[in-house]
C-alpha cells in the first residue's frame, strides 16, 4: 500500500502547500491512456501527464527501446565523451526541425533549456561586442519554466512567479497578441511590438516566445500572422527569436512545430516533454549556425553550461524511438480527428453561464471560466466520473495521448461537460 499519510506529511507536490497539501491520488501502474489507482479504478487521462505521453503509456516500442539501452549504458558523462543514442537523436531531431537549425545542445528539463536558450543569446552579442543587449522581450501571458532565469520571461503579473519579483532580472513585456488563431489580420495588432523593438533594440539580445499556442499561462491560441511579423521585426532590429515549442512541439497543434503555421524559423528553438513520450526527462535547445559564429566571435564559442545528466543515453534512446514513431506519420491523422472531436464534444459549453470561451486547436481543447475553479472540488468530481484532468486557474483543458480511441475522447469531453456544467 502507498503510504498516503507519509506522502501527505514529507513529499512537496508541485505548486502545493506542505501545510494544506491538495489530495492526491495513488497510481500502481498505467497501460495506453488509463491511469489505475490503488484502489482498482482506473481514469482516462486527460493530460497526458502534463502533455508529454503522446503515444499513451507502456508502448512496445518505447519500452522495448529502454531495454535494449539499458544493457548497453545507462549513462555517462557527455563531457569527453559521446555516444550513438544521442549522436543519432540529434540528427533525427535536425531532420525533424525547421531550417535552419543545424546544432543541439541536450538538457535535462525543459526549464533548463530556456535557461540555455538565454544564455546562448547573451553570449552570442557579448562575443560580437555588444555587451549591452542583454535583456530579453517577452509576452504577457507566457510560460517558459520554473528556473530563475525561465521565470524572468514569464508573464510578471498574471503567472505563477510574482512573489520573485525584484530578484530576477527585470524583462520587457509585449501585450498578449490580440489577434485569435484564425481571425482576420489586421497589422495594428503588432505594433506593442514594433514599439517596443524600435525602443529598446539597442538592448535587447531576443524575443522569447511560445509560438501560436501560449500554455500553462492561458492556453491562448493566436494568430500565425502575428508570429510571422514577429520574425521579420526581429530581422529588422537585429534581435534573436528564441520560440519555446516545449509544449507545443511534436505535433500537439496540429503541426510537428508550432512555428511551421506561420512558416518561420527561429534562431534558438526550445524542445522537451513529448520528446521522449513522458518515459524519461530529457529537453534540447537548437539554434542555427549564425548563432554559433556569434558565440565564437570572440574566439572561444565556449557556451556555459553543461548538466551532468546532459544527452542520458537511456533517455536519447527512447526519444529516438518515439521520434521514429512521430515519422510514420499517424499522428497527424490522430490529431485532425482529435480537434474535430473535441470541437464537437465541448460545443455544449458554449453560452453556458460559468463559461467565458471554448476553444480547440490541435490535439487541445480548453474551457475557460469566468471564475477560477476550486481545484480539490473539481478534481474529486473529475476522478468520480472516471477520468484524469487537471485545471488550473479558471481554465479547464484536455491535452490527451494522441492515441486515445474515439469512445475514450467521448468520455473525457463528457465529463468536462457534465462537471463544469454543474458550475
Amino acid at each position: 500500500m502507498i503510504d498516503l499519510d507519509f506522502d501527505r506529511h514529507h513529499l512537496w507536490h508541485p505548486y502545493s502547500s506542505l501545510l494544506s497539501p491538495l489530495p492526491t491520488y495513488p497510481v500502481v501502474s498505467a497501460q495506453g491512456v488509463r491511469l489505475r489507482l490503488e484502489d482498482g479504478r482506473e481514469l482516462i487521462d486527460g493530460m497526458a501527464s502534463w502533455w508529454c505521453a503522446i503515444h499513451g503509456y507502456g508502448h512496445p516500442r518505447l519500452d522495448a527501446a529502454l531495454r535494449a539501452q539499458s544493457a548497453r549504458m545507462s549513462h555517462v558523462m557527455f563531457g569527453g565523451l559521446t555516444h550513438e543514442p544521442a549522436v543519432e537523436l540529434a540528427r533525427s531531431l535536425l531532420l525533424c526541425t525547421p531550417e535552419p537549425l543545424t546544432r543541439v545542445f541536450f538538457t535535462d528539463s525543459g526549464s533548463v533549456s530556456v535557461e540555455v536558450a538565454l544564455k546562448m543569446a547573451l553570449q552570442h552579442w557579448r562575443a560580437r561586442g555588444l555587451p549591452d543587449k542583454r535583456r530579453f522581450i517577452s509576452i504577457r501571458g507566457g510560460y517558459h519554466g520554473d528556473t530563475l532565469g525561465a521565470m524572468s520571461v514569464c508573464d510578471p503579473v498574471t503567472g505563477m512567479h510574482r512573489m520573485f519579483s525584484g530578484t530576477m532580472p527585470e524583462q520587457i513585456f509585449a501585450p498578449r497578441p490580440a489577434c485569435r488563431f484564425g481571425d482576420p489580420w489586421e497589422e495594428r495588432h503588432l505594433a506593442p511590438l514594433r514599439e517596443l523593438l524600435e525602443r529598446h533594440a539597442g538592448e535587447v539580445a531576443a524575443l522569447v516566445l511560445e509560438p501560436v499556442v501560449q500554455g500553462a499561462g492561458g492556453m491562448w491560441f493566436y494568430s500565425p500572422h502575428w508570429l510571422r511579423r514577429a520574425r521579420e521585426l526581429c530581422d529588422e532590429h537585429g534581435v534573436l527569436l528564441v520560440a519555446d515549442e516545449i509544449a507545443t512541439g511534436f505535433g500537439r497543434t496540429g503541426r510537428l512545430f508550432a512555428c511551421e503555421h506561420a512558416g518561420i524559423s527561429p534562431d534558438i528553438m526550445c524542445v522537451g516533454k513529448a520528446l521522449t513520450g513522458g518515459y524519461l526527462t530529457l529537453a534540447a535547445t537548437l539554434c542555427t549556425d549564425h548563432v554559433v559564429e556569434g558565440i565564437a566571435a570572440d574566439g572561444s564559442g565556449t557556451l556555459m553550461h553543461g548538466p551532468t545528466f546532459m544527452a542520458n543515453p537511456l533517455a536519447c534512446a527512447v526519444a529516438r524511438e518515439s521520434l521514429a514513431l512521430l515519422a510514420q506519420g499517424r499522428w497527424s491523422e490522430q490529431v485532425r480527428r482529435m480537434e474535430a472531436q473535441l470541437s464537437a464534444g465541448l460545443s455544449p459549453l458554449h453560452g453556458h453561464p460559468a463559461v467565458a470561451d471554448v476553444r480547440v486547436l490541435g490535439a487541445i481543447g480548453v474551457v475557460e471560466l469566468h471564475a477560477p475553479v476550486d481545484l480539490a472540488d473539481i478534481q474529486r468530481r473529475f476522478v468520480e466520473r472516471g477520468v484524469w484532468v487537471r485545471p488550473f486557474g479558471r481554465l479547464v483543458y484536455l491535452m490527451p495521448p494522441f492515441v486515445i480511441s474515439v469512445e475514450d475522447l467521448t468520455l473525457l469531453t463528457s465529463a468536462v461537460c457534465h462537471v463544469v456544467g454543474r458550475r
